[in-house]
C-alpha cells in the first residue's frame, strides 16, 4: 500500500490522480490532501476518500470544514504551513504536487527532506528553483518522477538506456487554442476562446499557458532540470493530435517515442507505480487507424514569443526563470480577469525580464524575494 499526499486535489491533475487511486484501492491510499477555492468538490473528495489531513487556503474554509466533518477523525489546517504539513504528513510515501504556481516550491523541498518520493506535476516549482530542487533530491537520494505527459514520455523512453547517449530531447506541443490563427489575428481574442483547448481538459491557467506556448517553454526548463540536458539539445515540435507525447533522439540517430491517447491518467499512474505498471481500464486504447495521419510542424519562435522568453531565461539562469514564471502568473491572472488583452501577457513578461538583472545561484529567500518583486512590478504595469 502506497500512501499518497495530493496537493491541488480539486484541479484537473488532482481529480485524475484520484481516479487512479480509486481504480487501485489495494495499491494506493489518500492520506493527506490540499485544495483552494473549489469547496464543493473538496467536500466530495473528503467524504469519499476520508484522508487523515486536509489543508485549505483560508481560515473561513477551515472553520466550515471542521464543523462539517466534526464527527470524523480528520485533521484540518489552513495557509502555507498547512500545505507543508500535508506534503510531509506522517506515513506519506509519495507526494503528488499538482498545485498551480510557485506555491508548490517549499512543500516540495520539505517533502524531499523527509525522504518522500515526489511525483511532480507543478512545473513552476522546477522553473522557479530547479537547481534547489534537484540538488535537494540528490542530497536526500529522493526520486523526482515526472507527471506531465511530455516528461513522462521522455522518462519512459529512457528506461534501460544509457543517458550519456542522448543526443536530443524533442518535446511535442499541441499548439493550444489559437494554433490555426496567425499572430495578427490574436489582438482581440477573448478569454473564452483562449480557454477552448482542442485536445486537453485542463485548468484555466495551464490552458492559457498552452495558448501562449508558455506552457511548453516551462516544460523545456523542466526537462533541462529533470534530465540534466542543455537547452541546445531540447527542441519543441508542434504536433496537433497530441498522440506522440515526446521523443528522445540518441547518438546513433535512433529515435524513441512514447504514444498514447490525450489522457493524463496514464502518466499519473506511471509516476505512482514506477518502475511497475498496472492496468488502466478507464483509459481509451490508442487505435492509430482512427487517426490515419499525424501532423508535425517546426515551432515558430516569432509566432510564439513566450517560447523564446522561456529558452532565453533558462539559458541566462539564476533568478531569470523566477522572473519569467512570476510575471507570467500575474499576467495570465489579469488576462483571465479581463484586465489586459491576450498579447499583453507576453508584453508584461518581456518588460519584467528586461528590467531584471539575474542573480546567479540564488538561495530560497532570494528566489522568494525576486518572485514577489516581479509580481509587484507586473501589477504596476497592469494598473
Amino acid at each position: 500500500m502506497k500512501k499518497i499526499s495530493l496537493l491541488g486535489a480539486t484541479g484537473s491533475i488532482g481529480t485524475q490522480t484520484l481516479d487512479v487511486i480509486e481504480s487501485h484501492p489495494e495499491h494506493f491510499q489518500l492520506v493527506a490532501m490540499s485544495f483552494g477555492s473549489n469547496i464543493k468538490t473538496g467536500v466530495e473528495i473528503i467524504s469519499k476518500f476520508k484522508p487523515a489531513f486536509v489543508a485549505v487556503k483560508d481560515k473561513e474554509t477551515y472553520e466550515k470544514l471542521k464543523l462539517e466533518f466534526s464527527s470524523n477523525n480528520i485533521k484540518f489546517g489552513y495557509g502555507d504551513n498547512a500545505l507543508i504539513e500535508a506534503a510531509v504528513y506522517d506515513g506519506v510515501d509519495c507526494l503528488v504536487n499538482a498545485v498551480v504556481g510557485s506555491v508548490g516550491l517549499v512543500p516540495t523541498l520539505r517533502a524531499i527532506e523527509n525522504n518522500i518520493t515526489i511525483a511532480i506535476a507543478n512545473k513552476e516549482t522546477l522553473v522557479t528553483a530547479g537547481h534547489l530542487v534537484t540538488e535537494h533530491a540528490a542530497k536526500y537520494n529522493v526520486k523526482l518522477l515526472p507527471v506531465d505527459s511530455e516528461h513522462s514520455a521522455i522518462f519512459q523512453c529512457l528506461q534501460g538506456e544509457n543517458e550519456k547517449t542522448i543526443d536530443r530531447l524533442i518535446v511535442t506541443a499541441s499548439g493550444g487554442s489559437f494554433r490555426d490563427k496567425k499572430r495578427e489575428e490574436l489582438h482581440e481574442v477573448t478569454v473564452e476562446q483562449a480557454l477552448n483547448h482542442p485536445n486537453w481538459s485542463m485548468g484555466a491557467k495551464i490552458t492559457i499557458d498552452s495558448a501562449t506556448m508558455m506552457n511548453k517553454g516551462l516544460e523545456v526548463i523542466e526537462a533541462h532540470w529533470l534530465f540534466n540536458i542543455p537547452y541546445e539539445k531540447i527542441d519543441v515540435l508542434l504536433h496537433k493530435e497530441s498522440i506522440i507525447h515526446s521523443l528522445v533522439e540518441f547518438q546513433d540517430r535512433s529515435i524513441k517515442a512514447q504514444l498514447g491517447t490525450p489522457d493524463m491518467r496514464g502518466p499519473i499512474q506511471y509516476a505512482l507505480t514506477y518502475p511497475d505498471r498496472l492496468p488502466l481500464e478507464k483509459s481509451k486504447r490508442l487505435e492509430l487507424w482512427e487517426f490515419g495521419k499525424l501532423h508535425f510542424e517546426k515551432a515558430d519562435f516569432n509566432r510564439y514569443k513566450c517560447l523564446q522568453f522561456a529558452y532565453d531565461s533558462g539559458k541566462i539562469g539564476g533568478t531569470m526563470p523566477t522572473v519569467l514564471n512570476a510575471a507570467n502568473e500575474e499576467a495570465v491572472a489579469s488576462f483571465l480577469k479581463g484586465q489586459i488583452k491576450f498579447l499583453q501577457i507576453e508584453e508584461c513578461i518581456e518588460r519584467a525580464m528586461d528590467k531584471h538583472e539575474s542573480i546567479a545561484h540564488p538561495g530560497l529567500e532570494q528566489i522568494q524575494e525576486v518572485d514577489q518583486l516581479t509580481r509587484n512590478f507586473v501589477q504596476t504595469l497592469i494598473s
